[in-house]
Order: structure tokens, then sequence, then C-alpha cells
């Protein structure tokens, strides 16, 4: 069984798809497509930046998905490989579970672009630049994380926002609870921890606004079925309802990204090959996750026509 899988933010750098575009048709009319439903040249900023514009929230994250949609329409319409039957399922990280969502058909192109990219304007106005911060923790496991998180709160937010796989776990809430969560990473027998350049703190309740926001975006533009089940971040489990769906993606936006429960989840239901479409972020995890997974990235035409040619 094969899964198909998204990256999320993070991803995204200067010339993300320019390549693909030079190749393929298929791909530049996708880039084409997220540029009129935003009425923006969103992939010129890709292209050739400026970088800064690229990296804002409410960019990257259309960007990353645009990214990853080009290389399932070159996957699908240069090389014959229908994800709908080459796959059991399909998963995201953050907003790469939007993007696993339009892969099988449960928003439009255009509508998958608009949400992206309001949903990145509401979590960047969530909270007041400065205010929040995130860092990742390098050598710790859930466990140690959320201990750390707890003792660092003292009356403000630090919660586990991202765990990611055995050996990466983010945190994330108010700027002085992280820093207090940083300086105390050796008494919990963390590695090490790492303040991200990230402008707001993702996946913890400061987001609640953007969540807001997104249940009245959702609401407005419902999903439709799916060709094949999602597997959720905030819950690590199979879904196929697209109302149980939509209210999951309402609690993602302020609830952690249960990334290494969710492959444990998609292996214990038989999944044994994990391909990543548009990044090189997730296939790593998922090797750190469960040495025996097969894992493929997905990036260039040239993986992309290695991969095809793999299950021809």
């Amino acid at each position: 069984m094969r899964a198909f899988v998204f990256p999320g933010q993070g991803s995204q750098k200067l010339g993300i798809g320019a390549d693909l575009a030079a190749a393929s048709r298929a791909a530049r009319e996708v880039f084409q497509e997220v540029d009129d439903a935003l009425s923006q040249a969103l992939f010129a900023i890709m292209c050739e930046g400026p970088e800064d514009r690229l990296m804002l929230t409410e960019n990257a994250q259309p960007a990353i998905m645009a990214n990853a949609i080009a290389t399932l329409r070159v996957l699908e319409t240069d090389f014959g490989v229908s994800l709908a039957e080459a796959g059991e399922c399909v998963a995201g990280h953050s907003l790469g579970e939007y993007t696993a969502l339009c892969a099988v058909g449960a928003f439009s192109l255009a509508d998958t672009a608009r949400l992206l990219k309001l949903r990145g304007q509401a979590m960047q106005a969530a909270v007041p630049v400065g205010v929040g911060a995130m860092a990742a923790l390098l050598g710790a496991d859930i466990e140690r994380a959320s201990g750390l998180a707890a003792a660092a709160t003292q009356g403000q937010v630090c919660e586990v926002a991202n765990d990611n796989d055995p050996t990466q776990v983010v945190i994330s809430g108010h700027r002085e609870a992280i820093e207090r969560a940083l300086a105390m990473v050796k008494d919990f027998e963390i590695k090490r921890g790492v303040l991200l350049p990230v402008s707001a703190p993702f996946h913890c309740s400061l987001m609640q606004p953007a969540a807001d926001a997104m249940a009245e975006a959702l609401e407005a533009t419902p999903l439709q079925s799916f060709l094949l089940p999602v597997y959720a971040n905030v819950t690590a489990a199979r879904v196929a309802d697209p109302a149980e769906e939509q209210r999951l993606l309402v609690e993602q936006v302020t609830g952690r990204v249960r990334w290494r429960e969710s492959v444990l989840a998609m292996r214990a239901d038989g999944v044994e090959r994990f391909v990543e479409l548009g990044g090189k972020v997730l296939g790593p995890m998922v090797g750190r996750i469960d040495r025996e997974a097969e894992v493929a990235s997905l990036v260039t035409m040239e993986d992309i026509e290695s991969f095809a040619r793999g299950i021809a």
C-alpha cells in the first residue's frame, strides 16, 4: 500500500517550481490557475522573489501547495500515473493537509489557493509580531517535550505544536515562555533547542482568532467527497467524511500536528510506501519514524520520471 504525502511551511525556497514550469505545460497551468485565483503574480515571487515576500506566511502557504500540486499534475498528465489508482490514502503536514485534500478532489485548486492565502493572513494577524515564538527541540521525544513545555508555561502559553518524529518536536507560544523552555532543555535531557525563524506561533491556543476565521471560510467553501481518505493532523486518524474533515481543519489551526502518530497509524493500516510530492522534508521524517518504511521524494522531473517508471 502507498500513501502520498504533502509538505508544510518551511519547504519553500526561492526558485520553487521554476524547473517544473520550464519542463511541463501541466505545471505551468497549475501556477497560472493559482495566480488567477489569488489575483496575484505569486509564481513570479516564487521564481524571482524578493525572498522576504516569498517567506511571508500568506505567500508561502499557497506557494508550497501550488508546487506540490504542480508535481502531482506532472505525474498524472505527463507520465500517466493516477494518484487515485497508485495510492491508498493521503496526508499532509499542517498546510499540506489542504494540499492533500486538493489532490483527492475535496477542494478545487482555486479554492485551495484562496483558503491558504486567508489561512496565512489570519495566522499572521492572530498574534502581534514579537509576542509569539516557536522552537524546535532536537533529540527530544514527545514525553520530554511535553514536560518541558509544561514547566516553561508559568501562566503563559507554551504548547507542543508539532510532533514530527522521535527526534524532533516543535513548541509554540508566548515568546517569553519559549525562551524559558530553551533555557531549560538540558534539565529535560533534550539535546538542543533552536528558535525558529517564524513570524507567528503556529499550532497553539494563541491561534484561536485564526481558527475562527477558518471556520467561517470553510463554512463558505465546504469540502466535497474525497477520492482517497486523508489522515488528519489533529487526530492522526483516517477520515473519509467531508463534514468531519471540515471540523478537523478548524481544530488544526490551534491543535498539534501529530505527524509521527499519523505515520505510525498509516503503517498500522498497511501502508508500506510513502511518496512525498513537492519536497524532501517529510520523507526523512518518515524514515526516522519507521526505518522499514519505503520513502520517495518527488521534486524534479527526474524524480517524477524515475518514480513513474518504477510503478509502470
